[in-house]
């Protein structure tokens, strides 16, 4: 490989190692810190940091590969999700933000449940905890699989090297610098992403291949008139699997832990108006990779045997290398944002909600923040083992963990944040709830026609509401504070 793209990511790889060296020096010093980056967040980074741990891989991998293979009406996911995302930012941002200071200054998803339903804190912080370590452990091996198609398919290396590569570099940083880190990189990386999704269509069109806006669409026509139709094909059933998308924004918790982080209440609309500008953006640029990168192997003949490297392939035949080496950094910035977050919020769950709750109450700041760094080695390696099937899509295990995490959490964060009667055994019933009716979807096959998001989320927002009304209410609510 040329030297130029080895230049860019040595460059890419030693930023990031040094912003988890600042932030080890600057923010590890308790586990308030080392898990939230001390409440300091300002709006913009807080913004870059949800939009880019919330679009990993997929977004430079999956999105662009199902719009190559079928056309705009793939869209549609896009779609959905910049609605959820909007909604998330306007209904939980605040409130989350408020709410988990005024409950005990919780540090961890699980933790603010344990503080807002007292009656059941420790089977909601350990169900919680235990539900968020499964599925990050997916959701983060689905980050890995793009790291190792990336060194497959652009350095012709072997999958697994790319998985562990992926995996060293993002651990050193985590497990130095902990949330800071996570959320300096995340701002960098996103930046990085979209740059490369503004840049790479533009190139496309320019070039010989590509030939402009206009012969893109003829040709595009030409091989199948409803390539480029939002509605061709697309059934009910399908419209809403893709749509739904966006209900899974309600309980992601690497996304909404943002909102804990950020600097006030009042910063909330500043960091929403940045973070849907940069999603809108990038989303934008995502398709119009997958679907003009079409155009360009229908031009040029370009044999592409896996569409979830169209970027990969793109990248490389038509930038100078150290451009190259650019585009493979926003790649792997897309993929690394998320696995740190990730691995961050899944090892504070086992610290906060296992290891103190469960084994040592009395533990030290400096023995959890410790605790937090093993954690972020035990997930990593379940991750690796998952991952470790070079033929896993990227799209399909993002798909079954964030449908795990939006149904499980959803209903449930979406709930406890605006209904005063809500109770904490209604609290555990949607938990516990959204989580089964998800598994069983998948185990049944059913997740080909409806998207098991959907059941999951209703069948929650059902037990919450039913268990809460027929259970008593303890009082457990508190009214947010003036201000």
């Amino acid at each position: 490989m040329d030297t130029g793209v080895w230049v860019s990511l040595a460059a890419y790889f030693l930023l990031m190692l040094a912003i988890g060296v600042y932030a080890w020096r600057k923010s590890t010093a308790n586990s308030e810190e080392y898990m939230l980056g001390g409440r300091n967040l300002s709006p913009s980074v807080a913004a870059l940091s949800a939009g880019a741990s919330d679009m990993s891989g997929w977004l430079l991998l999956g999105l662009p590969g199902a719009l190559f293979v079928s056309g705009l009406s793939q869209s549609w996911i896009g779609i959905g999700l910049v609605i959820g995302a909007w909604l998330n930012w306007l209904i939980v941002a605040p409130r989350l933000r408020q709410q988990t200071e005024e409950y005990d200054n919780s540090l961890t998803i699980p933790g603010f449940l344990g503080n807002r339903f007292p009656s059941q804190a420790v089977l909601l912080r350990i169900v919680s905890a235990i539900i968020i370590v499964v599925f990050f452990s997916v959701y983060t091996a689905s980050g890995l699989v793009g790291g190792g198609k990336l060194f497959a398919s652009a350095f012709g290396g072997d999958y697994m090297t790319g998985v562990l590569v992926t995996l060293g570099v993002v651990l050193v940083y985590t497990v130095m610098g902990g949330f800071l880190a996570v959320s300096l990189t995340d701002f960098v990386q996103g930046c990085i992403m979209m740059l490369a999704l503004v840049i790479m269509p533009i190139v496309i069109l320019t070039t010989q291949g590509g030939a402009g806006v206009d012969q893109a669409v003829t040709r595009l026509e030409g091989v199948d008139p409803n390539y480029l139709s939002l509605f061709s094909g697309v059934t009910f059933l399908g419209w809403l699997s893709a749509v739904a998308w966006g209900l899974g924004y309600f309980g992601q918790p690497h996304i909404i832990v943002r909102f804990m982080a950020v600097r006030s209440v009042k910063d909330v609309p500043t960091a929403r108006r940045i973070g849907m500008s940069w999603m809108i953006v990038s989303l934008i640029g995502a398709v119009a990779v997958g679907i003009f990168g079409r155009a360009y192997a229908l031009r040029t003949g370009l044999d592409v045997a896996d569409p979830e490297t169209i970027f990969i392939i793109l990248s490389d035949l038509l930038f100078h290398p150290l451009v190259t080496g650019f585009l493979y950094a926003a790649l792997l910035a897309a993929i690394m944002s998320t696995v740190s977050s990730q691995l961050l919020v899944a090892s504070s769950s086992l610290t906060e909600d296992i290891y103190r709750t469960v084994f040592k109450r009395g533990a030290t700041e400096r023995e959890l923040v410790n605790v937090g760094r093993i954690a972020v080695l035990a997930v990593g390696a379940v991750a690796v083992l998952i991952a470790s099937n070079p033929d896993s899509e990227v799209l399909g295990l993002v798909a079954n963990a964030w449908a795990g995490f939006g149904a499980a959490f959803g209903p449930l964060i979406v709930l406890a944040l605006t209904w005063k009667r809500m109770t904490g055994a209604g609290a555990v019933a949607g938990l516990i709830t959204g989580a089964v009716v998800v598994i069983l979807w998948i185990a049944s096959g059913l997740g080909g026609t409806l998207y098991e998001i959907v059941p999951g989320f209703i069948a929650a927002w059902i037990a919450i509401v039913v268990v809460s009304l027929a259970t008593p209410d303890r009082g457990e609510y508190r009214a947010p504070k003036a201000g």
